[in-house]
């Protein structure tokens, strides 16, 4: 079903809450010239306009490595795209900021901007060399997926599963350096082997950015049960996303999506859920989650399911926000 109008009361909730999104693509999409965040932009999902709309908060940027860069042009093209984030978050400074700490993500959100969380999809960036990541953190970088789908010099991706491999000796160091530093581990992608050796590695919670339940569609990226009930344990998120395939169709409703978050909270309680949406990294979009004016839909939705507003605040926002203080720095 997709929803034409918001009841009155879940509008009023939601205008209240912190929306926070763990992962999109769109710093890619404005590098290719496919977008701009300052002003409505047609051809992608996310931009300020749309940002206000949908009442998001905090928006975690990752920027995306194409496999053409792989592996020996990875950190010339995170540069570039770097450069791109910076460049964009000054044009649109007037309402935007990059989060760099909690005090100062805090104090943002107090000034009503929108706060920018900058990452990287894919660990190949680094080179095999940790001081890479140290300098990265100083450039403003706080979370970093270790894997795409291929093997990389950290673990092995999920195309990679067959092989039973999981994280590395340089992996290992990896993640103990950003617990150190306090920078965000995203798992998405990452082989389930690798998943299980950073939960076993990692001294500080992780996050799964945008991957959804196994037992609702067994795509390959999504999380098994003992996967989500391990990052809840974990104390961390798993940021249910939007991508159709994901859900468990080429064009599913909302609601679909709203049958993950029933999944993951009867199996391993609410506080480990956020969302993930992918948006500009996908295609095709699921209905009635077209963009990123969406959010008030799935605020509506949880209402309509018996969620409590502490629940909707967690899912919402305030989970993500929670693994945020654990993990920056203040």
């Amino acid at each position: 079903m997709v929803r034409s109008t918001i009841p009155v009361n879940a509008l009023e909730l939601h205008r209240k809450l912190i929306v926070a999104d763990g992962h999109c693509d769109t710093i890619l999409k404005i590098a290719r010239g496919e977008t701009e965040l300052n002003k409505y932009s047609g051809s992608g999902h996310i931009d300020l306009v749309r940002m206000q709309e949908g009442g998001v908060r905090v928006q975690f940027f990752a920027a995306f490595i194409e496999s053409m860069f792989k592996p020996f042009s990875s950190l010339t093209r995170a540069m570039q795209l770097i450069d791109t984030f910076y460049s964009e978050a000054e044009a649109c400074s007037h309402m935007l900021a990059v989060g760099l700490s909690m005090s100062q993500v805090h104090r943002e959100l107090r000034c009503g901007k929108i706060v920018a969380v900058l990452g990287i999809e894919g660990g190949e960036v680094l080179n095999g060399d940790i001081s890479v990541l140290r300098v990265l953190f100083r450039l403003g970088v706080r979370f970093l997926g270790l894997t795409w789908n291929q093997r990389n010099q950290i673990a092995d991706g999920v195309q990679e599963s067959i092989t039973g491999g999981g994280l590395t000796q340089f992996g290992c160091a990896v993640v103990k350096e950003m617990n150190r530093l306090g920078m965000i581990i995203d798992l998405s992608h990452i082989s389930e082997a690798g998943f299980w050796d950073v939960l076993k590695t990692s001294c500080c919670p992780v996050m799964v950015s945008h991957a959804n339940c196994y037992s609702l569609c067994n795509h390959p990226r999504n999380l098994n049960d003992d996967q989500i009930k391990a990052l809840a344990r974990n104390n961390g998120i798993m940021g249910l996303s939007f991508v159709p395939q994901f859900i468990g169709g080429n064009d599913r409703a909302i609601d679909d999506f709203l049958d993950h978050v029933d999944y993951v909270a009867a199996l391993a309680g609410t506080g480990v859920i956020a969302l993930g949406s992918d948006f500009d990294g996908i295609d095709h979009t699921a209905a009635g989650l077209a963009d990123c004016r969406c959010y008030p839909a799935i605020t509506a939705g949880l209402l309509e399911r018996g969620y409590t507003e502490k629940e909707i605040r967690g899912i919402m926002g305030n989970n993500i926000l929670s693994l945020m203080e654990n993990i920056l720095k203040q």
